[in-house]
């Protein structure tokens, strides 16, 4: 039976391959957890209903009631209007214009806060992982694409509708490749897991990449995170260079983003640094170092997420009562 004193909050991580909703307690001590593989091309509508299921899936698992819960943190990827709730494109899913918030409120009846997934994952850090106690925590996930957070003083720092860090389409190469956003040389274009992937394709091609040939082949989708780590740890030098490198534009653009907010940490998260964690932070650091200002040098420190995949549905819970307690 739930003790009607204590305070439950739900986090939603609505990922691009998977749903995973966790209950926690006011202590942020995890009650339960569900996750389920999301659907490709799923409809809004029969996807609503799973997210919904879900999270109902988890709230009976910790053993409480819908009434027991005092908030729901929903970390959605894609563009968002943050104050309407609602998911402008997913298009991995096909969703456009899905008013995610007022679905939940009206399937659960407590507060639903909408929050970027890559703002939900800083924030779990911030609270709970390689961010704590810091003033300013700057988030940096290297994936598919590149994405970017902001903690402050506790609070995320958002726009007036849209979340905003979009650090991997920040320019870094005026005359660089098109970018997918239809920018030329966004960070994006030359630090991705896919920018990284495609040219360690053409390695493994011209043969400079043997171990990568035998274990991935020269396919992008098989050119993941693990397979590149593996790759140089049996010696492919070039796959190792264009990592490196990769790194490299990554400090270039964590350098600049220093000379705006003057971060006291950088946590660099996504499967790219979790497979090459000392690698990424070392090649990071000394370039963001270079590119920042001398007097904001050394005034930062880099380092690796400490939560992994569980730090959106954290975050995401973390910030729904942050709201709260600030009466919003």
């Amino acid at each position: 039976m739930a003790d009607s004193k204590k305070r439950y909050w739900v986090g939603f991580d609505l990922g691009g391959t998977k749903m995973l909703a966790k209950v926690f307690d006011t202590s942020f001590k995890e009650l339960a957890r569900v996750r389920k593989k999301t659907k490709a091309q799923e409809g809004s509508a029969s996807g609503l209903e799973r997210m919904i299921g879900l999270t109902r899936e988890a709230i009976d698992e910790a053993g409480l009631a819908v009434d027991d819960i005092s908030g729901i943190g929903m970390g959605c990827p894609g563009p968002l209007d943050l104050n309407k709730g609602v998911l402008l494109d997913l298009p991995n899913l096909g969703w456009k214009d899905v008013a995610v918030k007022k679905a939940m409120q009206k399937a659960f009846g407590c507060p639903v806060a909408i929050i970027n997934d890559v703002d939900a994952g800083t924030y779990g850090e911030y609270r709970f992982g390689a961010g704590r106690k810091s003033r300013c925590a700057l988030g940096v996930f290297p994936g598919t694409g590149i994405g970017g957070g902001c903690v402050t003083d506790g609070h995320l720092i958002r726009g007036k509708v849209n979340s905003c860090m979009e650090i991997g389409h920040m320019t870094v190469d005026p005359d660089g490749a098109l970018c997918g956003c239809g920018k030329r040389g966004c960070l994006e274009t030359v630090a991705s897991r896919l920018a990284v992937a495609s040219a360690a394709a053409v390695a493994a091609h011209r043969g400079e990449a043997p171990a990568l040939l035998v274990q991935a082949g020269m396919g992008l989708a098989d050119i993941k995170s693990g397979a590149l780590a593996r790759s140089i740890e049996a010696g492919d030098a070039t796959v190792e260079l264009i990592v490196r490198r990769a790194a490299q534009w990554l400090g270039l653009a964590v350098g600049n983003v220093v000379n705006l907010l003057a971060p006291d940490v950088v946590i660099l998260g996504g499967g790219m640094v979790e497979a090459m964690p000392e690698l990424y932070v070392a090649e990071t650091l000394q370039a963001a170092n270079a590119h920042a200002m001398p007097s904001f040098r050394g005034t930062f420190k880099v380092v690796a997420a400490a939560l992994g995949d569980e730090a959106t549905a954290m975050g995401a819970a973390a910030w729904a009562q942050q709201l709260e307690k600030d009466g919003n």
